[in-house]
């Protein structure tokens, strides 16, 4: 067959050739019960080529020749059906020009029925012979059933019964919809509910589940996972909606559950064209660039194709890498890796003069809560005077924006890293009203980040645990790693300075519930197989995070998972003198001092 590669077109040019002069031929041969008067046959041979040209003209036209037989598709049918049509209403009108009344009109209703027929046929019947050959191929194939019976579940289908690789026999849909009960998708029954799965498991004799809900709430897939487990019977899940929809994914690419599945996130809808004007041929800089919530920044800004994209972090080793997939992804981004500290003033401000960039992302910052309460003045010095440093370089090399990384730590804030988060949104507060625009963004844990608790579970549970947890009603706020990044883009693009947003970070989740639910994803069970020990709030925590201050109000803005918090009773002057105050304490190293005045300060401000 490879030796026809190079003339594939001309065979598929051919075929259409031939079951169009058989469509045209069965016409006639209908049309006179197949005893054609001689004047006919002459009729036939003299508008045979006038039909051939026409048909070729609109197969071209419609791209018949292109599409892959194997891979047919409503949209191809659709497509033939305007092709034929539209050829047989030519051919119908140059037919009466030239003979008139003369040429038998049944004749093109049949050639055009015919010719569908053949033409779709020949495609539907190539698909449904490659589908019906993968089907009984003498392989071991795994008795399966599909959690979800909506678009998902069809698309997945669709897909599997295409592959030649995946051996997968789909027993049936499990859905919660009443009205789909006993309908059928492809061929395939939707036999029960959710709640049925472990009775549906052992009566089927099932191998394996397949969640294919990827728009699903958490909650639904909470109840979906524990169905599951209770089968006792292995599931994988398909992408998620988000990897789905920036094709990052195909529907077909199963995976094991991931945590990031525990939370149930919707996917995100951005206003593509305002990041798009706002990062597209502009120069971006990115502090922490190394880090999990700067390098995820990095690499949703890169496909919007900024002139330059600065990295900026000390910690040379991620940097080498966050650089390097970057340049292999994205080989025509002009990727620009800096080795520095944020507390170098005139690094900082060396770099801003070379490549003065229109929008600073500010993601480096100390942000582990236990280490950070007890080393308050490195706290300090980082996230609040680095902060500073960054932020009056960028004012002074007349950067248009900057904004911010903040936490939902910084609301009400008892430990020192929220306490230095807050104060470093209200120094941006202070300082904003010049030439550049300052923004913050606060928003919760991010579940798989540097700072967050997963990777402590993980390696807890990696080394035959204890799980420890704080208290157990302990919950926070979380979100999904690529869904902060878009939406900091998002609430960037909205801010006109000196605004705090916060971003949407749904319900709470108790930390007790993630790490059962993590320990369950391993093949474990909570309490038997994996201990879970109650150790305390350390210091600098809390039993649940807040939303807003007292004295702030969550206002709406243009995206609905971005929100503004608008506080009327800060001080700037004051704030200003306290921050002296505060700088002097640090560079006395006075440990008690500085944090007697940043608690001050946190109170008051």
């Amino acid at each position: 067959m490879e030796r026809f590669h190079p003339y594939w077109r001309l065979l598929i040019v051919a075929n259409h050739f031939a079951l169009v002069i058989v469509a045209y031929l069965l016409a006639f041969l209908l049309r006179f019960d197949f005893r054609v008067p001689s004047s006919e046959w002459q009729l036939f041979l003299l508008t045979l080529p006038l039909v051939l040209v026409i048909r070729a003209v609109f197969f071209a036209w419609f791209q018949l020749y292109q599409g892959l037989w194997r891979y047919v598709s409503m949209q191809d049918i659709l497509a033939m059906l305007k092709a034929v049509t539209l050829s047989s209403l030519l051919f119908l009108a140059a037919v009466l020009a030239i003979f008139g009344r003369d040429f038998p009109w049944s004749i093109v209703v049949l050639d055009w029925i015919i010719c569908l027929a053949l033409i779709g046929g020949v495609r539907l019947a190539h698909r449904a012979f490659r589908e019906s050959s993968q089907r009984y191929r003498h392989v071991e194939r795994r008795r399966t059933l599909i959690v979800g019976a909506g678009d998902g579940g069809e698309l997945l289908i669709r897909e599997m019964q295409r592959s030649l690789t995946l051996n997968y026999d789909f027993l049936g849909f499990v859905d919660d919809d009443p009205h789909k009960q006993g309908r059928r998708i492809h061929g395939i029954e939707v036999v029960g509910t959710v709640d049925q799965l472990p009775h549906l498991c052992r009566f089927l004799e099932v191998h394996e589940i397949v969640i294919a809900t990827p728009s699903a709430t958490r909650d639904q897939q909470q109840r979906t996972f524990a169905r599951c487990r209770e089968s006792g019977v292995p599931f994988k899940t398909v992408p998620s909606l988000n990897d789905l929809l920036e094709g990052k994914a195909r529907i077909a690419q199963l995976q094991e559950v991931r945590p990031d599945d525990l939370l149930g996130r919707q996917s995100v809808r951005l206003d593509l064209d305002k990041l798009g004007r706002e990062h597209q041929g502009k120069r971006i800089l990115v502090t922490g660039a190394a880090g999990s919530i700067g390098s995820e920044l990095c690499r949703q800004i890169a496909p919007f194709q900024p002139e330059v994209l600065l990295l900026f972090d000390r910690a040379e080793s991620n940097l080498y890498f966050i650089d390097l997939e970057l340049r292999r992804e994205y080989p025509s981004l002009k990727v620009i890796p800096v080795v520095g500290d944020i507390l170098d003033r005139s690094k900082v401000e060396e770099v801003i003069h070379d490549y003065a960039p229109d929008v600073f992302y500010h993601a480096a910052a100390y942000k582990h809560v236990p280490l950070m309460e007890a080393h308050p003045l490195e706290a300090i010095e980082n996230n609040i005077f680095g902060t500073e440093a960054v932020a009056i370089a960028a004012r002074r090399g007349s950067v248009k924006k900057l904004v911010f990384i903040s936490t939902d730590k910084a609301v009400r804030p008892v430990g020192i890293m929220g306490m230095t988060k807050r104060m470093a949104e209200c120094l941006l507060l202070c300082l904003n009203g010049g030439s550049t625009t300052f923004v913050a963004v606060r928003f919760g844990n991010v579940l798989g980040s540097d700072g967050s608790v997963l990777p402590l579970f993980r390696w807890q549970i990696a080394n035959g645990g204890p799980v420890t947890v704080t208290e157990p009603e302990a919950s926070r706020y979380f979100m999904l790693l690529s869904e902060a990044a878009q939406l900091v883009l998002q609430a960037g693009t909205i801010g006109h300075g000196g605004e705090v947003f916060f971003l949407d970070m749904g319900q709470p989740i108790r930390i007790l519930d993630l790490a059962e639910s993590l320990i369950r994803l391993t093949g474990l069970e909570p309490g038997r197989d994996m201990p879970i020990e109650t150790i305390g709030l350390r210091p600098g925590e809390r039993l649940q995070e807040e939303l807003v201050m007292e004295q702030e109000v969550l206002l709406a803005s243009e995206h609905e998972k971005v929100f503004l918090v608008q506080n009327h009773n800060f001080n700037g002057e004051e704030f200003s003198k306290d921050l002296e105050e505060l700088r002097l304490l640090v560079r006395l190293r006075d440990r008690g001092g500085a944090v007697a005045q940043l608690k001050t300060m946190a109170g008051r401000y």
